[in-house]
C-alpha cells in the first residue's frame, strides 16, 4: 500500500501533523509513507522514523510553478497511491492530492475545492478552543483511527547527532559548559500578532541572568529578525550590569540547530510560533507567550508530565482573533503580558516545581 501525506507549510503546522504520521504508520505498518512538504518545514520531517520518503516541493511562482507542479503530478501519479491525505487544504495542496490520482483522497470540505477529494471532512472556520493537532487528526477518522492521546502520540522531530555535537562545541566556545543552565529566549515570530516587545524580552533575560551565575541566556531569532535579537541583547546587557556576560547572542541558528540547543536547555521561552513547536518536540520545559491564540489550541502537544506554562491575557473580548487586523490597534494581548509574570513562571520551571497548565 502506498500512502501520500500532504502539509506544505507552515513549520508549526507541519510539527502538528507528526502525531498523525505516527498514527497512520501504526494503522498501516507495512505501507510506504510519502510526505509532501515545502522547503522551510522539511527539516521537521528529516529522519522521521515513520516516513519512508519526504518529497520537498519548491516554492515557485508563475509559469515555473505551473510546469513544476505538472511534472510533480506526473511523478506522483506514476506511484499509483492508494490513499492521499491532505492536512493542508490550500489550493496547491488540494490540487496535488487530486492530481496524484490516489484512489482514496481525504481532505477538508472546503468551498471550491472539496470536489477534489473522495472523502470530505467538515472543517469549521471559527476559532475554537481545540488543539490544532486534533483539528488535523479529524482527517484520520474515516480510516478508523482512534482519537489522539498526548502521551502516546506527542509531536516529534528527530534529533541529529552531528548537529547536536556541533552545537555543543559552539556553546562551549561561548562559555556554556556542562555546569551551565541554559535558558533559550526566542525573540521573533512570523507576524506581529505573536511578537512580544523587545524591551520585555530584555528585562526577562537580564533578571534571569542576574539571579544565578550558572545561567547562560541564549537569545535566538529567525533570519529576518537578527537585528531585533541584537537589540534585545544590547538592552538586556545594560540591565544585567555585572551579569551581562551571561547573555549570549547566537542568533543564526537554523531549525535543526535550534532544536539541538533547546534539547540542551533548562527552559525555553518564546511566542506561539514554529520554533516553539519545534521546542515542544524535546522534553524541555516551555514558557509559552500566547497573544491572540488560546492555550487550548497552541500549547505543546506532548506528555502532560513535561512541564509548561501558558502566559496570556485572559478576558479580552477580541481574543482569539484571525490575526489579520488588531481591532484595538495596540496588540494588548501581547503588551499586557508583563515580564514579571514570565520571570516567575520561568523560575518555577527551573526549580522544577509543579507547573499549572495556565498562568
Amino acid at each position: 500500500m502506498h500512502i501520500l501525506l500532504i502539509r506544505l507549510r507552515l513549520i508549526g503546522d507541519v510539527v502538528f501533523t507528526t502525531p498523525a504520521v505516527r498514527a497512520v504508520r501504526r494503522r498501516f505498518p507495512d505501507a510506504h509513507l510519502t510526505y509532501l512538504v515545502e522547503p522551510a518545514a522539511a527539516v521537521v520531517l528529516r529522519g522521521n522514523p515513520h516516513l519512508d520518503e519526504v518529497i520537498v516541493v519548491p516554492v515557485t511562482r508563475g509559469t515555473h510553478r505551473i510546469s513544476g507542479d505538472l511534472a510533480l503530478a506526473l511523478r506522483l501519479r506514476r506511484r499509483r497511491y492508494d490513499l492521499a491525505i491532505d492536512f493542508h487544504g490550500g489550493p496547491r495542496s488540494s490540487w496535488l492530492a487530486w492530481a496524484s490520482g490516489a484512489r482514496t483522497r481525504i481532505g477538508y470540505d472546503v468551498a471550491g475545492r472539496g470536489w477534489m477529494y473522495t472523502v470530505r471532512v467538515p472543517r469549521t472556520r471559527e476559532l475554537r478552543a481545540r488543539h490544532s493537532v486534533e483539528n488535523q487528526w479529524d482527517l484520520l477518522a474515516p480510516l478508523g483511527i482512534e482519537p489522539p492521546d498526548r502521551s502516546r502520540d506527542p509531536v516529534e522531530m528527530a534529533a541529529d547527532p552531528a548537529v547536536a555535537a556541533r552545537m555543543e562545541a559552539r556553546l562551549r566556545a561561548l562559555g556554556a559548559d556542562d555546569a551551565s543552565a541554559l535558558v533559550v529566549l526566542h525573540v521573533s515570530a512570523g507576524n506581529p500578532f505573536r511578537r512580544w516587545p523587545e524591551e520585555a524580552f530584555a528585562k526577562v533575560a537580564a533578571a534571569l541572568a542576574s539571579a544565578d551565575d550558572r545561567r547562560r541566556i541564549i537569545i535566538t531569532s529567525g533570519p529576518s529578525d537578527a537585528a531585533a535579537a541584537s537589540r534585545v541583547v544590547d538592552l538586556a546587557r545594560v540591565d544585567a550590569g555585572r551579569a551581562a556576560s551571561r547573555i549570549v547572542d547566537v542568533q543564526d541558528f537554523d531549525l535543526a540547530e535550534l532544536r539541538a540547543v533547546v534539547d540542551r536547555a533548562a527552559v525555553y521561552i518564546g511566542g506561539d510560533s514554529g520554533p516553539m513547536h519545534v521546542a515542544a518536540t524535546t522534553s524541555v520545559p516551555i514558557v509559552a507567550l500566547l497573544g491572540p491564540t488560546l492555550p487550548e489550541r497552541s500549547m505543546p502537544w506532548r506528555s502532560p508530565a513535561v512541564p509548561a506554562a501558558a502566559i496570556d491575557v485572559a478576558g479580552l473580548p477580541c481574543r482569539p482573533c484571525d490575526q489579520r487586523r488588531c481591532e484595538p490597534g495596540d496588540f494588548r494581548c501581547l503588551t499586557g503580558i508583563t515580564p514579571a509574570r514570565v520571570i516567575e513562571a520561568t523560575e518555577r520551571l527551573l526549580a522544577r516545581e509543579p507547573a499549572a497548565s495556565r498562568d
